[in-house]
């Protein structure tokens, strides 16, 4: 069984999603691929996950460094599961660009190179957006390139974060 439960955000709504232990999703209502992990019968509950996740939102929506991420199930691939966790690491407030990212995956995997564009497909697929910061990942120029949430709600929290000039 999976469960879901909504957060109102200042960017809209939320659906969160869990097994009852550990977050396994987190989308804008409406996002490209919108719930792309649930799988079976879903059944709105609460449960203190849910609670720490939307502490963690009310605390984020404030322009603050929560300082804490609930349990999270990462239920994907082990190559976007590589990604997701580089992710992870992204400080509140800095970006990382999709090479940067793929030099990481490549020098994990001792390759001598991994394509960014491989990269930039496990971001666009991230199933816990905003905690997994997927809005941090940005074009090696700094260009600010696609987001599932939609390209305004990245500039929208990156300005929050104060993560640079958008």
């Amino acid at each position: 069984m999976e469960y879901t439960n909504h957060f109102d955000s200042p960017l809209g709504g939320i659906t969160l999603a869990s097994d009852g232990e550990a977050l396994t999703g987190l989308w804008f209502d409406g996002q490209k691929y919108f719930g792309a992990t649930l799988t079976g019968e879903r059944e709105e509950r609460e449960f203190s996950v849910f609670q720490q996740a939307k502490q963690w939102l009310d605390i984020y929506f404030t322009g603050k460094d929560p300082g804490f991420i609930p349990p999270l199930l990462m239920k994907t691939t082990p190559f976007r599961k590589a990604v997701w966790k580089i992710m992870l690491e992204i400080p509140f407030g800095e970006t990382m660009t999709y090479g940067e990212i793929a030099g990481k995956i490549a020098k994990e995997k001792g390759l001598k190179k991994m394509s960014a564009r491989a990269v930039g497909g496990a971001v666009g697929h991230n199933a816990i957006a905003l905690m997994i910061p997927c809005h941090r990942v940005v074009g090696t120029n700094g260009s600010l390139t696609g987001y599932a949430g939609g390209i305004e709600k990245k500039v929208r929290l990156l300005a929050m974060e104060k993560a640079g000039e958008w």
